[in-house]
């Protein structure tokens, strides 16, 4: 190729965004962090490499593309917050975002100062950068390592308000940094500050709602195009917010990101997919093109220093903004140690340093090139150590949720409850998949995590853990749903107990299709679900246990159109009915009971040799009926 065609911006970024989704895409079959290959792929592709990915040849357009970027970025992770579960962690959550940052400031500034020996001036503005972590490292890892919920809500939240309280605090030292230091600009700093956060939160609360009543009017927008009209909406809050003032954007998008993801909406499932599915194709093009405008020999000049410099930001500096961060939460011992350990960063910290560098350069103030090296330098170590060690950590701390543990169950309705009800009273965890904003409503209400959307989502599936699940249950009124729910779940997923249910009547699927799976037929054949959905919603049919006497099949109960044989508890541990299920002496049986057919149902049983089991502690919890 001619030398002067590879001094393009359209090529630069074509080339990027093709060579970032190749190296994510190759970083998820080789289970490593993504990140890791695209700075690989960034140095190797730059001006010390090939020379194929020219930043340069962009010019003032990398910073209008940085912006965009980032405000997608953030917008996406303030849409994967439950305000719900943050409340729950509101404590540790609002003081490692305050208080940890301060120290992570102050930490981080006086490690460069005495071990790099930097001026105060990139001292400071390091400890600034290395505030935030990062929502697009984060998560992905914490999908793969599946620790306790609560430590996954601390450290998402983390990321994504730790984000943009970073950003702008690096602005604000940015703006100190390249004027005449004195004690009135000093003084300013606090007030810049809390003016940039406090017209970011207006913008952003106003924006979101805005969007989300949009989204929640299916006339207004047409279908289809929720997912582009959402995006375009999050780009005009994040400049309109930075038009009014400067860099108060990236919190705005950030708050309207959190505004929409928690208001129901028809579109919220498919705006999620389409936002992951972006924030992933832009991460790649950046990173890609920010670590090919590093220059090689400056991370060689840093040393063994700089090494070290990074250690002590790992070691020293995060366990002392975790222990004063969480100081008075409820987390134990082992949670605060792993929140410790896990402070990846990520693209957000990569692109601040890199406008940071050239603002610096233009301002004629030495050291931006090694301010930018070192956010590079701590990105590459943390997200590869964290990325290779944070499996090991959490289990070897107990903090990890042990495989094949915990169901997902498809479909939240009364009958998906009922089963989510009891196996949460045994002490398994519970994530529902359902697609209706009412069910989803009630299963929420009930105190379950549930995820709104399709169950044939992988990415909707990855977010519920559903490979370190020990089985999936599909509940919902759709044969050929629950049938790829299952395939998804027992060949992508590698479920090992999966159990589907079957609508009688209905032969479009049948329980051979569900065998040849490697699944089993809940309830132990196909049963009207939509029936008994609605006997439990209004009241007329019953949950009850009854203690087997006489070992057996189930077939009998299985035909009974008065009963529903639900679940069965041996050894004190619940699973799902299926046909190939015998029962034992001892066992109990969990059944609806409809109460016009009672006698029938209760005949059946006892001629069966099963006894009902009375006592208040052994009956199923239920939830009250509503009124029709």
């Amino acid at each position: 190729m001619h030398e002067a065609a590879l001094d393009n911006a359209s090529l630069t970024i074509a080339i990027a965004l093709a060579v970032g989704m190749l190296a994510q895409s190759l970083a998820r079959h080789l289970r490593v962090p993504g990140i890791v290959l695209l700075l690989g792929a960034g140095v190797l592709l730059g001006p010390d490499g090939l020379d194929l990915v020219r930043p340069g040849s962009l010019g003032e357009t990398l910073h209008s593309l940085v912006g965009f970027a980032v405000a997608i970025i953030l917008f996406e992770g303030g849409m994967n917050l439950n305000v719900k579960r943050l409340r729950r962690e509101a404590r540790s959550i609002r003081r490692l975002v305050s208080l940890g940052a301060v120290v992570t400031l102050v930490g981080g500034a006086l490690t460069t100062r005495y071990v790099l020996d930097w001026d105060w001036t990139r001292s400071l503005l390091f400890g600034a950068l290395v505030i935030v972590t990062g929502p697009t490292v984060v998560t992905p890892l914490l999908r793969r390592i599946r620790v306790a919920h609560r430590v996954a809500t601390v450290l998402e939240a983390e990321g994504v308000l730790g984000d943009a309280i970073g950003a702008l605090v690096a602005v604000v030292a940015l703006e100190i940094a390249i004027t005449p230091v004195s004690l009135g600009s000093l003084a300013r700093a606090p007030t810049a500050l809390l003016a940039r956060m406090g017209v970011g939160l207006a913008v952003g609360l106003f924006g979101g709602l805005v969007i989300s009543a949009f989204l929640r009017r299916r006339r207004i927008v047409p279908e289809g195009l929720e997912n582009a009209f959402a995006l375009s909406l999050a780009l005009l809050i994040y400049q309109s917010s930075g038009a009014l003032l400067h860099e108060s954007g990236i919190v705005a998008v950030t708050i309207a990101g959190i505004v929409v993801g928690n208001r129901e909406s028809h579109a919220l499932s498919d705006l999620r997919e389409f936002k992951e599915q972006l924030t992933m194709l832009v991460i790649g093009m950046l990173f890609v093109i920010l670590a090919a405008d590093i220059r090689v020999e400056e991370v060689h000049a840093l040393g063994r220093a700089g090494i070290g410099a990074v250690l002590v930001l790992m070691l020293v500096v995060r366990p002392l903004t975790v222990l004063v961060g969480t100081a008075g939460s409820d987390l134990t011992v082992r949670e605060k140690a792993f929140l410790s350990w896990l402070a990846p960063r990520g693209i957000v910290a990569a692109a601040i340093s890199s406008l940071f560098a050239e603002t610096l350069q233009r301002s004629g103030i030495e050291g931006g090139g090694e301010l930018r090296a070192l956010v590079f330098l701590v990105i590459a170590v943390t997200v590869t150590v964290h990325g290779l060690t944070g499996g090991l950590v959490a289990r070897l701390l107990g903090v990890a949720r042990k495989a094949g543990e915990g169901y997902v169950i498809l479909g939240a309705g009364q009958l998906g409850r009922a089963f989510g009800r009891t196996l949460r009273d045994a002490g398994e965890d519970v994530v529902f998949l359902d697609s209706n904003h009412d069910a989803c409503r009630a299963a929420e209400a009930a105190g379950f995590r549930v995820l709104h959307g399709s169950g044939l989502n992988e990415a909707i599936l990855m977010r519920a853990g559903l490979d370190g699940r020990g089985g999936a249950i599909a509940v919902s009124a759709n044969d050929e749903v629950n049938l790829l729910f299952g395939r998804l779940a027992r060949q992508t997923f590698r479920v090992e107990n999966v159990w589907l249910g079957l609508r009688k009547g209905h032969l479009s699927v049948n329980a051979a299709m569900v065998k040849k799976l490697g699944a089993k037929v809940l309830f132990g054949a196909p049963r009207r679900i939509e029936l008994w959905d609605l006997r439990l919603e209004r009241g007329v049919a019953k949950l009850e246990l009854w203690k087997v006497g006489v070992p057996g099949g189930i077939g009998e109960l299985s035909d009974q159109k008065v009963l529903l044989p639900m679940l069965v508890r041996r050894s004190g541990r619940w699973q799902p009915v299926s046909e190939e299920l015998q029962v034992k002496n001892g066992d109990a049986l969990m059944l609806g009971i409809f109460e016009e057919g009672r006698e029938e149902a209760q005949a059946c049983l006892t001629g069966l040799g099963l006894q009902p089991l009375r006592e208040a502690d052994e009956m199923p919890s239920q939830e009250p009926v509503r009124e029709a």
